[in-house]
């Protein structure tokens, strides 16, 4: 709740199964050892390894996936109407990915996924999963036990729906959430309050803050129609620098609870501000 008691709550919850492509609003998620399950454990290579996101191939976000973890089936489709169809269980051949200088032991998820990538994003490219045994330590602000999937940096991003008002209200035209691609939206929190906490319980969850979180040409990507503008980040940039020049939006976090269930309409308990 906030300082005045009035309380704050999880507004929505979004899961990311390919990172950089659409994301999933879920009514639950289960934590696990890296974030959110089912969040970001799918990456899009370059032959090389290399990682490819909205940054520098904004038709990624056209692309929609959905992931069954019952039978471990990941179908990828695209507003053109097709799609594919994979089992993503199989052990097969793996290899080496880099993710932001990170480079990670990956599962290549086979021909199939990558003949209906590579037509649609008009490039050659793989799909790859994360191996059973994988590791990628979160690096700042992190400790002994911490890590974190194919995200930027950090398992959970966090922003207040009021964040986004605020936001919305300086500029002409309002930019929608997903351009900012959170895992947790919250409601009833004052602006930028995701900002200033240390600790928060959700449910039977703890998250600790790791910083807020720089952004990038993807926020200025209209998730539907590919067109990019100067904003948000011109507006963001007015009022949202950092120290070190960057332009901050919403307030990454790790998970101090390992397993646990993070549900919409539970309630934000602040631990430490």
């Amino acid at each position: 709740m906030n300082e005045d008691g009035s309380p704050v709550s999880v507004a929505s919850i979004h899961v990311y199964p390919v990172k950089s492509c659409r994301g999933t609003a879920v009514a639950s998620a289960d934590l696990d050892h890296w974030g959110i399950v089912g969040d970001r454990r799918f990456l899009v290579v370059e032959p090389s390894g290399s990682f490819l996101t909205q940054r520098t191939v904004p038709r990624i976000a056209l692309v929609r996936p959905t992931f069954d973890p019952g039978s471990r089936t990941l179908e990828l489709s695209a507003p053109t109407g097709t799609s594919v169809r994979v089992a993503t269980g199989h052990s097969g051949a793996t290899s080496t990915a880099t993710i932001w200088g990170n480079e990670v032991r990956v599962v290549d998820v086979g021909a199939e996924a990558a003949r209906w990538l590579t037509e649609f994003l008009e490039r050659p490219v793989r799909l790859v999963r994360m191996v059973a045994d994988f590791s990628r330590p979160v690096r700042r602000s992190g400790l002994a036990g911490d890590e974190t999937a194919f995200t930027d940096g950090f398992p959970i991003l966090v922003i207040g729906e009021t964040s986004l008002a605020d936001l919305s209200h300086r500029l002409d035209f309002p930019v929608p959430m997903d351009r900012f691609r959170p895992n947790l939206v919250l409601r009833g929190s004052r602006p930028y309050a995701e900002d200033t906490w240390k600790r928060i319980r959700i449910g039977d969850c703890v998250l600790r803050a790791a910083g807020p979180c720089a952004r990038c040409v993807v926020t200025t990507t209209d998730q539907e129609t590919l067109e990019r503008s100067p904003e948000p980040l011109r507006t963001l940039a007015r009022y949202r620098r950092g120290d070190d020049g960057g332009v901050l939006f919403g307030q990454n976090y790790i998970h101090e609870t390992k397993i646990g269930t993070l549900r919409v309409g539970a309630e934000v308990e602040i631990l430490e501000a």
